[in-house]
């Protein structure tokens, strides 16, 4: 499988790069993308929703009126769910959402989103990022030379780069990963991923997530 090859500066060079094959297989499991995409939303869920029972609800210790003999029906407490104000009867409380996947399916997982981009003519292979300094002009040049006009572009570089980090913080729809660091729902996020080419270099172009999604 081959990706289209740019300079930095977004010139096309005369020939495709080739995606390594241990990555690009063109395999796309949609059902493992369903699982992991699945987890990692819920994974995003703090659970810190809290309603108020019978027992934690403020007042109500008084008993409103007497059982019998008023005609109405009868009460407890002020505080009761069918009352206003009263507390909340199978409300959410706090829980976690954490949901636990194999680092093989993750793997898998983003292995099939970046073989669905590249099946899609969505991924783009430039040279390595070679900025002296921060210059969110120089990636906005980039974006103009590649025609990026809309959508969410990932970068994935080989390594931390911090230059290329800060140049993009500014820009809407931009972010910036390590390449080994992105997971498949930053990858099926993004409308294009652009990757350095250096970073097919290492481990035979693995691209894995060690951590657990968060």
């Amino acid at each position: 499988m081959k990706a289209k090859a740019y300079s930095t500066t977004g010139k096309a060079r005369a020939a495709d790069f080739e995606l390594p094959d241990s990555l690009f297989d063109g395999t796309v499991n949609e059902s493992v993308l369903h699982q992991v995409i699945k987890a990692y939303q819920a994974n995003q869920r703090q659970g810190t929703h809290s309603t108020k029972t019978r027992n934690t609800v403020r007042g109500g210790g008084r008993k409103p009126w007497r059982q019998k003999g008023t005609g109405r029906a009868r009460a407890g407490s002020v505080r009761s769910a069918i009352w206003r104000g009263g507390s909340i009867v199978f409300g959410p409380q706090p829980r976690s959402y954490r949901v636990r996947v194999p680092k093989q399916v993750r793997r898998l997982a983003i292995r099939s989103a970046l073989n669905a981009r590249a099946e899609g003519g969505e991924l783009i292979v430039v040279e390595p990022f070679a900025l002296e300094a921060q210059s969110t002009r120089a990636l906005v040049a980039l974006f103009e030379a590649l025609e990026l006009e809309a959508g969410n572009v990932l970068i994935l570089t080989d390594g931390l780069k911090n230059d290329v980090y800060l140049s993009a913080r500014n820009l809407p729809g931009v972010e910036v990963r390590p390449w080994g660091e992105a997971s498949a729902y930053d990858i099926l996020w993004s409308d294009v991923v652009i990757v350095e080419e250096s970073a097919f270099s290492g481990d035979d172009g693995e691209a894995t997530e060690d951590e657990e999604a968060s």
